[in-house]
């Protein structure tokens, strides 16, 4: 008899590249992978005849949450070039960002949140003549939170209050969109991305890609309804002199309390919304007692500024 053969050792497979794992894991529908987010320099060639808006969307990391008080440690800025038709973004992406003393020690918690440390900062000077060239190209400014950034690169950079700005947190409806949430790191989850927040530069390259795409459930960008957002003036109503027993009536409607001009106000995105709010104020909060309400026109100049805008009052 011949001798037995020795038994065949199986053909070891190449090892998958993560790519390719990943690749595996998005065909099953119980996985879902997240990528991490790479910046794009460069968003293409123009379409045929663009409608051009230079667009800067901008970041800062601050010492602190007040503007009369904290400074900027970071400022990061991207400027680039949006057809307003499309609301798409083409182009090469200019970039600029730097750092800042603060003159101060940077608190503890700013520097867990940012992971800026004194050391990082020490010396540093932002460059007025470049961020006010850079600034003043820009036909609309974005930021995530412009309610933050806004009065703090004002104070710091004059030339910012000559300019419009939009919210991308609250110009945008994300809920009615479907979005879980309007941070802009779920944001960028939603679209398969994870990136090192709390970093400016990062923030701002994550925004702006975030951005360049359709809003859920609609065929319009974020760029697109930002552009639109900056053309339209929207309305802060104060509901002066409420009477008390109204003020579980104003919270439920959604009015917040002004507590030092211990008053109820409410943002309105535009005349309709004005309208429909007066009359719902006359039939509901104050009835058949005589009222003024004061009413604060806001357009995309002043709006998530520390600046009041055109104040008036209206009887109901």
């Amino acid at each position: 008899m011949s001798p037995a053969s020795p038994p065949t050792q199986p053909v070891s497979a190449q090892p998958l590249t993560s790519q390719e794992m990943a690749q595996r894991l998005e065909q099953d529908p119980d996985f879902r992978v997240l990528r991490r987010l790479a910046p794009i320099h460069d968003f293409g060639a123009a379409p045929d005849a663009p409608d051009v808006r230079h667009v800067l969307v901008l970041d800062t990391e601050t010492t602190g949450l007040s503007h009369q008080v904290d400074k900027i440690i970071e400022l990061a800025m991207l400027l680039v070039q949006v057809d307003a038709g499309s609301g798409l973004p083409f182009g090469p992406v200019e970039i600029f960002e730097g750092f800042e003393d603060p003159g101060m020690p940077i608190p503890p918690v700013a520097q867990e949140v940012t992971g800026i440390s004194d050391g990082m900062v020490q010396g540093q000077r932002l460059d007025d003549a470049l961020v006010a060239a850079m600034v003043a190209r820009a036909d609309l400014v974005v930021a995530h939170n412009a309610g933050f950034d806004r009065p703090f690169v004002e104070a710091r950079f004059p030339v910012f209050a000559g300019k419009a700005w939009a919210c991308s947190f609250a110009d945008i409806d994300w809920r009615a969109a479907g979005a879980g949430s309007s941070k802009l790191s779920a944001l960028a989850q939603d679209h398969g991305w994870f990136y090192d927040a709390h970093r400016a530069q990062v923030d701002c390259h994550a925004l702006l890609q975030v951005l360049a795409r359709p809003v859920p459930k609609g065929t319009t960008t974020g760029l697109s309804q930002l552009i639109a957002a900056a053309a339209q003036s929207s309305f802060k109503l104060r509901a002066t002199g409420s009477p008390f027993e109204s003020k579980d009536l104003l919270k439920a409607r959604g009015y917040r309390w002004d507590a030092e001009s211990k008053v109820w106000f409410c943002t309105l995105a535009d005349a309709q919304g004005l309208e429909t709010e007066l009359a719902w104020l006359k039939a509901e909060v104050y009835g058949l007692r005589s009222a003024r309400v004061d009413i604060e026109a806001l357009d995309s100049l002043v709006r998530y500024s520390a600046r009041a805008g055109l104040l008036r009052q209206q009887a109901l």
